[in-house]
């Protein structure tokens, strides 16, 4: 398979079903700092996760209904599914080490960004399962991760050999920092009374309060407790599993979808 075509082509109507469930994921996210409230507020999250699990369940069933996901590529989303839960299971994040994404993002890279996002979220939920984490953090865990196989589904198709590495590399690392954040974003504004030594102050979420400042002890809390740790460890270990691994698991998952090509009808 040329590395200018994915095995699994996005289809109209699950462009618009992964365009929605993304918008309504960032608005899941973001909704406490657009919400306009006076200030000193007590801010409670309104549940609207619940609502994700539909949403992913759409994009399945709009993958199936325009052919994108035949037996085939059933099969090998279960084996990457599966292989991405153990992975979760030994690799347990101590210190951001989590061998999860970066066979993900191999994922969408070969197959696509509708795939990338299915794998992102079935892998997650299996992993959640396998390892008892399953609480309310686990449907936004699901969307990121998600986002994070969509986008290596987008990445640029010409690029190949060394280059691609090189690409998927640097793509590894900005996606581990933007998982981190976008998960410290989930939690950060029912956080109360956070302090962190060193720094004068409070850095929790205030209601009410201009974006701008809000924006700003969001950025110092996320530099301060997971960006020089966790993320950071995250993205290294992406870099060094796709600098080592990527080029031997390409090979293998291009050659599976050579015999999982599907061409979309109408």
């Amino acid at each position: 398979m040329s590395t200018a075509s994915v095995a699994v082509p996005l289809g109209r109507r699950s462009a618009l079903v992964l365009g929605a469930a993304s918008i309504a994921g960032l608005m899941m996210l973001c909704w406490p700092l657009l919400l306009r409230v006076p200030e000193g507020t007590r801010v409670d999250p309104p549940f609207l996760f619940l609502a994700l699990l539909p949403v992913i369940l759409a994009v399945v069933l709009a993958e199936f209904s325009e052919g994108g996901i035949d037996a085939r590529v059933l099969a090998v989303l279960g084996v990457l599914t599966a292989v991405n839960a153990v992975l979760r299971g030994v690799s347990a994040g101590t210190g951001g080490v989590e061998l999860v994404f970066f066979l993900l993002i191999l994922g969408g890279r070969v197959y696509g960004a509708g795939f990338g996002f299915v794998l992102g979220c079935t892998s997650l939920f299996a992993s959640a399962l396998v390892t008892a984490g399953v609480g309310p953090w686990l449907p936004f865990q699901m969307l990121v991760a998600a986002w994070v196989g969509m986008g290596a589904g987008l990445l640029p198709r010409g690029v190949a050999g060394r280059r691609e590495i090189v690409m998927l590399v640097v793509y590894g690392v900005l996606a581990a920092y933007a998982y981190g954040l976008f998960l410290n974003l989930s939690g950060w504004p029912f956080i109360l009374g956070v302090e962190v030594p060193g720094h004068t102050g409070s850095l929790s979420y205030v209601a009410g309060a201009p974006l701008l400042e809000n924006l700003q002890r969001f950025a110092v809390y996320t530099l301060l407790t997971s960006t020089s740790s966790f993320d950071t460890g995250r993205a290294i270990t992406n870099a060094v599993a796709l600098a080592v691994l990527g080029p031997a698991v390409l090979t293998t998952l291009r050659r599976a979808a050579r015999r999982a090509v599907v061409t979309r009808q109408g």
